[in-house]
């Protein structure tokens, strides 16, 4: 089960080899058997959420039964602030599983997949064989990861295909078997395919997220070229063909969308909304509508430890490992300038960096990728996940300082490297303790309470940052919530009670391979519960259960088919019941947030109503479906008073209908 000669190390590696390593096929197996059990098994529940997640899903349904790839429409109404890829992937999903929570939820599974099979790649070639396996674990039971694609946003995707770029950039400037930098006249047709990738990767990008693609990738690039040199073999970049490659790529659909989407608010079209005021003016903070919220820098920065968790608590192995190897580097060029030019020379040489591995010319790519996606969040608007492209590198160098440091000559070599070691596991033992004995004071303190499954009404309801930060609804939890939660606060506690202390004492014993997958498992554990609770948490975060409802009354003749279905506020609140029904729905004072410009063409359906526009069709006509969220019930109350029908009633959110149903079901 042990292999010490996967990914050989070249003459010019120089990253010490750790005793033991496993074999490739052992370590793909178990990455694979986590990503199907953390992830996979994941796509079933819970349903779509409200909000982003289900508001995307509807852009990729609309197009999966249209075939309009050009322009996104959610609700009938242009949806042009996003780029289209994800939402191809996810049509293309639609066509071939139908549409359900599972077939949504796919390709972010496969795009977390695939990114690990990068990262275990990359860091192979360049570290070897354990960074590789530890690379891959990191990827799968980061806090992060896990979290940020359990709703429908491309952040996962970008980061694919980003790193996917600069990996490619940085082998088509390397000889591609011995990974030292060579002349372009070398230059083979290996990096020839490396360069294209570059651009493909690039073009997807964009085609991913927007402008902010090249914005990291060519600011990453120009200065990895300056400090070290590389800028002198371009050509083997192939910036004329590749450039053409990339617009063949990725110009079509913008030049298309622009074309077919002309007309809007004050005569603006998709370019002026979509480049300048979804990338320019969303960096400055004025983009319109203001419905977003922004964290300030020392919060936004520090939440990393929480998004990289349990591997932050490695990161200051890295910081070492890379201060030690740029003195080192930095030392070895002064030298050879020292020998071959004189002093005033070698005096500037202190801001030149010696690349002379690939494993050196990765780690400085990865560390000024990450540190320019982390500076450029920090000024912008930002949302806690936008920083997700750099988690793959920031865990490679935790996973390359990790293994350094289980080396069994770490210790003479640098001691600091044992004692942060020792650091991280009881910080780590620690904290797993204080969890699992807050869990378990919970748990007892719970055990008399009754289970209730609809946990949204023992929720505070705070609307801390009026919930436009994605991780709001946390604020929400009370004590009596508890009890919906103690399955996933069962197992937490366990895994953190147990896992931490076993890691530590593998340690100590210098089973280090056994003691870093242990960490990694505690972590896979504890993301389980943590999926068993956000499925508890469905009937809140999603209206799932309200669109069942409608279709049951339908099909018990109770409602007409031709019931008119309203949403009352902005789609946002209820998201999810257009998807699941199958059909639009009308939005009572609901032309808000990203409803706005789209409304504002001027084919744009007729959905909006106004309260006074309710009021009048209210009793009238076809019977009405009256969808109310929580932070609408008091005004929909004050509205419509008496003058209603309650249907069904979860997590404060209320399906109302304007007279009797035609065959009475109890209510619900």
């Amino acid at each position: 089960m042990i292999d010490q000669t996967f990914a050989a190390p070249s003459a010019e590696n120089t990253t010490p080899v750790p005793t033991e390593s496993p074999r490739r096929s052992t370590a793909l197996l178990i990455l694979s058997s986590l990503w199907f059990v953390i992830f996979f098994a994941a796509l079933f529940a819970p349903p779509l959420l409200d909000d982003a997640d289900a508001t995307h899903a509807n852009a990729a349904r609309h197009m999966a039964l249209t075939g309009d790839l050009v322009t996104l429409r959610v609700n009938g109404i242009r949806y042009l602030e996003k780029a289209p890829l994800p939402y191809w992937l996810d049509a293309l999903s639609f066509r071939i599983f139908g549409f359900n929570t599972f077939a949504a939820h796919l390709p972010q599974a496969i795009a977390v997949l695939l990114l690990t099979l990068l990262g275990f790649h990359w860091a192979g070639k360049a570290f070897r064989a354990r960074t590789a396996f530890y690379t891959g674990l990191a990827v799968l039971t980061s806090a992060g990861v896990f979290l940020f694609t359990r709703i429908y946003i491309p952040e996962v995707w970008l980061s694919l295909f980003l790193c996917t770029a600069l990996y490619c950039f940085l082998n088509a400037l390397v000889d591609p078997i011995t990974g030292v930098s060579v002349a372009t006249a070398k230059a083979s047709s290996q990096t020839a395919l490396y360069a294209y990738g570059m651009w493909t990767a690039l073009a997807l990008a964009i085609l991913t997220k927007g402008l902010i693609a090249p914005v990291f990738f060519f600011g990453t690039a120009t200065v990895y070229l300056a400090l070290t040199g590389d800028y002198k073999k371009w050509r083997t970049l192939r910036p004329f063909t590749g450039l053409l490659l990339f617009f063949a790529i990725a110009a079509p659909w913008h030049i298309l969308a622009g074309l077919r989407n002309t007309g809007g608010m004050n005569g603006h079209g998709f370019f002026w909304f979509y480049f300048i005021n979804e990338h320019f003016l969303r960096f400055l903070g004025k983009r319109y509508p203001m419905d977003y919220n922004k964290l300030p820098g020392y919060l936004f920065w520090s939440l990393h430890i929480v998004w990289l968790f349990p591997w932050s608590l490695f990161l200051p192995l890295a910081f070492i490992k890379s201060w030690k190897v740029f003195q080192q580097r930095r030392n070895a060029s002064r030298q050879a300038l020292n020998f071959k030019s004189n002093a005033n020379d070698s005096q500037n040489s202190f801001f030149r960096y010696s690349v002379d591995t690939f494993a050196t010319r990765t780690a400085l790519l990865l560390t000024l990728y990450a540190s320019l996606i982390l500076i450029f969040f920090a000024i912008s608007t930002n949302q806690e996940y936008y920083t997700f492209p750099a988690y793959l590198p920031l865990l490679m160098l935790i996973a390359a300082a990790l293994a350094r440091a289980e080396h069994p000559h770490a210790a003479s070599e640098a001691p600091i490297f044992r004692r942060w070691l020792t650091v991280a596991h009881a910080t780590l033992t620690i904290i797993g303790l204080a969890v699992a004995i807050t869990l378990a004071i919970g748990l007892w303190t719970s055990r008399h309470l009754p289970f209730v499954p609809d946990i949204g009404e023992l929720l505070a309801h705070r609307s801390v940052g009026d919930y436009t930060l994605s991780m709001s609804h946390l604020f929400d939890l009370t004590g009596p919530s508890f009890a919906a939660l103690r399955l996933p606060a069962a197992l937490a506690a366990f895994a953190f009670a147990i896992g931490p202390a076993i890691a530590w004492t593998l340690r100590a014993k210098r089973r280090h391979l056994a003691a870093t997958t242990t960490v990694a498992l505690t972590s896979a554990i504890f993301l389980i519960a943590a999926h068993i609770a956000l499925v508890r948490f469905g009937p809140m975060l999603s209206s799932q259960n309200l669109a069942a409802t409608i279709q049951q009354l339908e099909a018990d003749n109770s409602i007409a088919p031709d019931t008119t279905i309203l949403l009352y506020g902005d789609q946002s609140y209820g998201s999810s019941i257009p998807f699941y029904l199958g059909k639009d729905v009308l939005l009572v004072d609901g032309r808000s947030s990203s409803m706005i410009f789209g409304s504002t063409f001027p084919d744009a359906p007729h959905i909006f109503l106004t309260p006074n526009d309710l009021l009048k069709v209210w009793g009238t006509g076809p019977r009405k479906l009256l969808f109310v969220p929580l932070e609408r019930r008091d005004v929909v109350d004050q509205l419509l008073g008496n003058n209603k029908i309650l249907i069904h009633e979860t997590s404060g959110k209320a399906l109302f209908t304007d007279r009797p149903l035609d065959h009475p079901t109890n209510s619900r």
